[in-house]
């Protein structure tokens, strides 16, 4: 395909020393099940997350008591900010101790599939979102893309969510540590596809509970992949750099990649922009007295004022629920979402590793036509065999929120 971007040469780096995921334990399908906090009839499935973790279980850091006073506020989510920043470092050295965590955590995923299937073998798609969104934030991109006349391609879509975000938040909420490594959420989204993906696509009901598939089976996926499916995997942001790093510890079960401007970076320190971001997490409202309260005020926000209606819609519908004290709340927390922007060596290792992606797995970079930063143009092309790019000049990195429609053209 032609690209938006011609190529550009990788600058020099210095290597972070990337490892191979760490061997997973499958948890017995005995352990006792959690039920979903808010089922969808028979769209949501759960499965087990990847266990052991890369983290420690560490407390949460506190979160300092509101205040009035603008400025001891501001004072108080820095010193925070920099508790935070300051764990990571100690954990990226080997410094910060503690076991690795076995506590059980769960993923949630949604399932879309054809009402009838036609006996051919179509895509299967995959779609991991970005840190801060629940599972259900692609569903207007999937609108219009199986309103198209290429969803006849497709047979099944599965829509993924992290352990600390949407439904799976409140579900793993007593057991999330105070600290988080992107690479486990990599490791899970392999376990998921090696050990649970059932094993065609079809339009029969599943259980809420997928089922552990048999060992022989998940072994032969790992070196041979798929017997009847073609996976197609969608990652955005975080989930973009995810989906890198599964890719390259198990190139048999990708057929292709798209890319929505994954944050794979060559730097592992803490820009002004990211801890820009950090701040804006740990400062952001969390309660609302309704979704309708919400909502309006979303609208009225430089952030949630460029997005698609529908998406803000979504948002407000799957990312708050019901808060026992009165009105409603964020699923994942102002203080989580926090903690996934703190860690760097996931972005880096994912850019590092991104020319070992198998040059048999297509490479598609969807990337914003704002801003036109040289970082972006280099990134797309550290696999330049089998790779194009796209930009979408109506978008800036929230292109499956602000921009759904010309996402799924």
């Amino acid at each position: 395909m032609t690209s938006t971007y011609p190529f550009e040469p990788t600058p020099s780096w210095t290597t972070v020393n990337p490892k191979p995921f760490l061997p997973f334990r499958t948890r017995c399908d005995s352990e006792e099940p959690p039920t979903l906090p808010s089922p969808r009839n028979e769209l949501t499935h759960l499965v087990p997350a990847g266990c052991p973790r890369l983290t420690p279980d560490i407390p949460l850091p506190v979160i300092p008591k509101f205040s009035t006073n603008v400025a001891e506020r501001k004072r108080d989510i820095q010193q925070l900010l920099t508790e935070i920043t300051e764990r990571q470092a100690r954990f990226v050295k080997g410094k910060l101790g503690g076991e690795r965590s076995e506590k059980p955590l769960w993923n949630c995923v949604n399932r879309y599939v054809k009402r009838v299937q036609d006996g051919r073998r179509g895509l299967t798609l995959f779609f991991a979102h970005a840190n801060g969104f629940p599972k259900e934030i692609w569903e207007t991109t999937l609108r219009y893309l199986l309103s198209s006349p290429t969803a006849s391609l497709i047979d099944e879509v599965w829509s993924w969510e992290a352990v600390q975000h949407g439904d799976t938040a409140l579900i793993n909420e007593s057991n999330l540590s105070g600290i988080f490594d992107w690479r486990d959420n990599a490791r899970d989204i392999a376990h998921f596809l090696l050990y649970y993906l059932p094993e065609d696509a079809s339009s029969k009901v599943l259980p809420t509970h997928l089922h552990l598939l048999p060992e022989t089976l998940s072994e032969s996926r790992k070196t041979k992949g798929f017997s009847s499916r073609s996976l197609v995997a969608v990652g955005h942001s975080f989930g973009g750099c995810s989906s890198i790093l599964a890719a390259v510890n198990f190139p048999s079960l990708f057929s292709s990649i798209i890319l929505v401007d994954p944050i794979a970076i060559d730097d592992c320190d803490y820009s002004p922009h990211l801890l820009g971001l950090m701040l804006g997490a740990l400062s952001r409202r969390e309660h609302w007295p309704s979704r309708e309260e919400a909502l309006r005020l979303f609208k009225t926000s430089v952030f949630f004022g460029a997005w698609h209606p529908d998406t803000l819609q979504l948002y407000v519908t799957y990312g708050l629920c019901e808060d026992p004290q009165g009105g409603v709340k964020l699923k994942m927390s102002a203080l989580h979402e926090t903690l996934v922007f703190a860690d760097r060596i996931g972005a880096r290792e994912a850019w590092e590793l991104l020319e070992k992606v198998d040059e048999r797995i297509e490479l598609r970079w969807i990337i914003p036509g704002k801003p036109k930063d040289k970082a972006t143009r280099q990134r797309v092309w550290r696999r330049p065999a089998n790779s194009s790019n796209v930009a979408i000049h109506s978008a800036g990195h929230l292109i499956a929120q602000e921009s759904p429609e010309e996402l799924g053209k």
